[in-house]
């Protein structure tokens, strides 16, 4: 995943280089707080890096250290995942090939599709993450996982009509309760900005009733109680970004 990541900043990056002699003032504005942006998250990869490999060190330490007060060689542990383990889910936005759940198996093709676009989301660049996860339904119509991110890049577009044709049939489609959560909550959100308070109410409440864990839409449900003419609402967003 990280692999692609990178590859979708590589290309960020290389846009900006190109077009930066010839962009104007606040263009060149926009293109520096993405370089920061861009930035920023190199760091941050570098930072986790670090840490699994100081994990990996210290694990692969204590091991010897068994190993060795045991009398046997670790490397002859049975570490072999079970079928549960290997098998790896769409839903939850790891890399794969294979999704569980109520996802079925969908192509390579669609999965890289499905990662670079997550890295265009995790930049911001919704347009640009929106087209990618289009093309993956249309080559896996089944994988509900790009179905959300789609959903949601439309939101940040406020492209409102779009992202709640893509809820409503994520909604239909799927049965995993922290998806339908977003579906039901994002809904909600795009009743609201339209003023429809009750519906939007409605919906928020058959979030938190499917996945209590996910509070935006309490927040956002108090939100439509106390302060109907300036509301503030969380779509859920920011649970994709740490997928």
């Amino acid at each position: 995943m990280f692999q692609h990541m990178f590859t979708s900043m590589n290309e960020v990056l290389d846009g900006i280089t190109k077009q930066y002699p010839q962009a104007s003032e606040q263009e060149r504005m926009d293109y520096l707080q993405q370089v920061a942006e861009l930035k920023k998250m190199s760091d941050s990869f570098i930072e986790q890096w670090l840490d699994f490999e100081e994990k990996v060190s210290d694990f692969q330490d204590s091991v010897t250290v068994v190993g060795q007060l045991a009398g046997s060689d670790p490397s002859s542990t049975d570490a072999a995942p079970s079928g549960e383990q290997k098998e790896q889910s769409c839903n939850s936005g790891i890399e794969t090939h294979t999704c569980n759940m109520e996802d079925l198996v969908i192509p390579e093709e669609a999965d890289l599709l499905i990662q670079k676009g997550q890295g265009y989301y995790k930049l911001f660049m919704f347009s640009h993450a929106a087209g990618l996860f289009q093309d993956a339904i249309s080559i896996a119509p089944e994988c509900n996982l790009a179905r959300l991110f789609l959903g949601m890049s439309q939101m940040h577009m406020q492209n409102w009509q779009e992202a709640q044709r893509q809820f409503q049939l994520l909604i239909v489609l799927s049965d995993f309760p922290k998806w339908l959560a977003l579906g039901y909550n994002a809904l909600g959100c795009i009743h609201a900005v339209h003023m429809n308070i009750a519906q939007a109410e409605k919906l928020f409440r058959k979030a938190y009733e499917v996945y209590p864990s996910f509070t935006d839409s309490l927040s956002n449900l108090k939100s439509c109680q106390e302060t109907p003419g300036q509301l503030s609402l969380y779509f859920g967003s920011t649970e994709l970004c740490c997928m």
